[in-house]
C-alpha cells in the first residue's frame, strides 16, 4: 500500500526538481539562444541522466510548452503590475510599449519564445495558445472601451494590433543592436516618446486641439 505520509515530500521534491529543470533551461537558451536547448546539455547541468529528465518532462517539447505558459503569465503580470501607475489613456499607450521592451530585456528567453518563432517545429498546446490568446483579447476589450475617448476609425482591435507592432519592432531592434543599454537609450530605445508622439497625432484624444 502506498505511503500516503510520504506524498507531500515527494510532490515538494517534484516541484522543486521540476522548477530547477525549467531554470537550467532557461539558462540554456539565455545563453545558447532558445532553439539550443537540448535534453543531453540539460541533464549535464541536472547532473542526472538524460533518460532521467523525462520522469518531469515527457519531451523537450513539454518544457518549451511549460515556459511558453510561464512567459506569458509573467509577461501579463509585468504590464498589470505597471498600469498600477497609469495617469490616463496616452500613459498606457507609453506603459504598454515600454513594458513590452522591459520584459523582453528583463527575460529576453521568454520574450523571444513567446513572441517569435525561434524553434523549428514547437507548437503551442492548446491551453497555452488558450492563455496567450485570452490575455490578447483582454487588451482588446481594454481597447474597446477607451477607444470611444479617441478621434480614429480604427477598432479596439487594429488599436492593439497597432502597438503591438510597433513595440515589438522597436524591442527587436533594441535587442538586436543595442541590448545592454536600458528603455530610453541607444538608436531604437531613444524612439518610443517619438512613435508615442506620432500615435497621439494618429488617434488624437476627442475634445483637445
Amino acid at each position: 500500500m502506498k505511503n500516503q505520509t510520504s506524498s507531500p515530500r515527494v510532490q515538494r521534491n517534484r516541484e522543486a526538481a521540476t522548477q530547477a529543470i525549467l531554470n537550467a533551461a532557461r539558462a540554456i537558451m539565455r545563453e545558447e539562444g532558445v532553439a539550443a536547448l537540448s535534453m543531453q546539455e540539460l541533464a549535464r547541468r541536472m547532473e542526472m541522466r538524460a533518460p532521467s529528465l523525462y520522469y518531469y518532462f515527457s519531451s523537450k517539447s513539454e518544457i518549451y510548452d511549460t515556459l511558453f505558459r510561464l512567459g506569458f503569465t509573467m509577461f501579463d503580470t509585468h504590464i498589470k503590475e505597471l498600469m498600477k501607475n497609469s495617469t490616463g489613456l496616452r500613459d498606457e499607450l507609453r506603459i504598454n510599449i515600454e513594458g513590452y521592451m522591459s520584459f523582453a530585456l528583463e527575460n529576453p528567453d521568454l520574450y523571444q519564445l513567446c513572441f517569435e518563432r525561434p524553434v523549428p517545429g514547437f507548437v503551442p498546446s492548446e491551453e497555452s495558445l488558450a492563455l496567450s490568446f485570452g490575455i490578447l483579447n483582454q487588451s482588446y476589450q481594454r481597447a474597446d472601451q477607451f477607444k470611444k475617448q479617441l478621434n480614429t476609425k480604427l477598432t479596439g482591435q487594429q488599436i492593439v494590433d497597432t502597438v503591438i507592432a510597433i513595440s515589438h519592432g522597436l524591442t527587436a531592434m533594441h535587442l538586436a543592436n543595442e541590448p545592454h543599454l536600458p528603455i530610453g537609450q541607444g538608436r531604437f530605445g531613444s524612439l518610443i516618446p517619438v512613435v508615442l508622439s506620432i500615435l497621439e497625432q494618429a488617434m488624437p484624444i476627442k475634445g483637445e486641439s
